[in-house]
């Protein structure tokens, strides 16, 4: 059976759009990316010209506008999310947009209202990627509550390395580009609120290590606002604590990228640099890797789900604009805590229709 066509235009073709998204589209059936737009129109020439793309795009209003397009992948940086998603949603257009889904809580939320008004059009944030083998056996650990009552939740990403004092600013530190996002907190969280759900509350203290870099062309210095070491203690609506850091200033410490969840009858630790799941139970004198058969370990197929959500086979589930909104959320909070020294709620005023 012939499938049903579906036509693609790409704003903002960066690393993980040149990586992922744009060869996983053209790897399916009937799905032709038909123009790009970037930051310029010699970068998306490039782009055009390494994937056989057709027409290159001075101005994005060029994509949003085209009637000849359906769909639309984002891949720009988190500044200009919010203002692509809508127009593209207004054009009644599909929309696949990069994580992280905004700058803020607010700019999330007006990006999900408006794809309630849409709600014939799909809707869907690049998930975060680093768990996907193992989401389903968490996920069915702790719903059989094999690890018993929840108790804490210990969550880690250090590189190990010394403060870069002479590396040019990039725009994971430039706040004006990606709002209150920091470093690999907003992936990890996502992947935790899969297995466990949300935080309710969090405390959390930051830190701009290095305070001042030079911008890319190393014209002038700027002042740094995004942190690189942050500490947070979250109450999560399962009744665990969790306590998380994300640090890039940790001189010789452990590189490390885990996840440890503790229950009353078993442990389970989450190792994404080997990449390995290990579990134990009461009694057990020590963990011992999960053997997880292929039938359940997830895979990235981001750009299969979105088309096969366009055509009406399946719906978005990593990750929907919904959840999109609680992980800002969550972000702003802890932004929200670290510059008051409070504890701030995570404001989860989220409709389940």
């Amino acid at each position: 059976m012939t499938k049903q066509p579906i036509r693609v235009g790409v704003i903002g073709a960066g690393a993980n759009t040149r990586k992922m998204h744009i060869p996983g589209l053209q790897a399916l059936d009937g799905v032709n990316i038909v123009s790009v737009c970037n930051r310029s129109v010699e970068s998306g020439k490039t782009v055009a010209d390494q994937f056989g793309i057709p027409q290159v795009r001075s101005s994005w209003r060029e994509v949003t506008d085209d009637p000849n397009i359906d769909a639309i992948v984002i891949g720009t940086w988190p500044n200009m999310h919010q203002i692509l998603t809508c127009a593209a949603l207004n054009a009644g257009k599909h929309v696949l947009c990069e994580a992280r889904m905004a700058m803020n809580a607010a700019e999330a939320r007006a990006m999900w209202e408006t794809s309630k008004m849409h709600p014939s059009v799909v809707a869907q944030i690049v998930p975060s990627p680093f768990t996907l083998p193992f989401d389903q056996t968490i996920q069915e650990m702790v719903r059989d509550r094999l690890l018993g009552e929840l108790i804490a939740i210990d969550m880690r990403h250090v590189t190990g390395e010394f403060p870069d004092y002479e590396s040019p600013l990039t725009w994971r530190q430039d706040v004006q580009l990606s709002g209150l996002n920091i470093m690999m907190m907003g992936i990890w969280y996502e992947a935790l609120a899969r297995w466990v759900g949300h935080a309710c509350r969090v405390f959390a203290r930051s830190q701009a290590v290095v305070k001042q870099r030079a911008t890319a062309d190393g014209a002038s210095a700027v002042g740094v606002q995004v942190p690189d070491h942050v500490d947070i203690i979250a109450d999560m609506t399962c009744g665990a604590q969790a306590r998380m850091q994300f640090s890039s200033v940790l001189g010789l410490a452990q590189p490390v990228a885990e996840m440890w969840i503790f229950g009353t009858e078993g442990t389970l630790r989450l190792d994404s640099v080997e990449p390995r799941l290990y579990h134990g139970n009461r009694g057990d004198q020590s963990l011992t890797a999960v053997d997880i058969p292929e039938g359940s370990r997830g895979r990235w197929r981001v750009e299969e789900e979105f088309i096969n959500a366009i055509r009406g086979v399946e719906t978005v589930k990593l990750t929907t604009f919904q959840e999109g909104v609680r992980y800002m959320e969550f972000t702003e909070a802890v932004s929200l805590s670290a510059a008051s020294g409070k504890t701030v709620a995570c404001r989860q005023r989220i409709d389940t229709v």
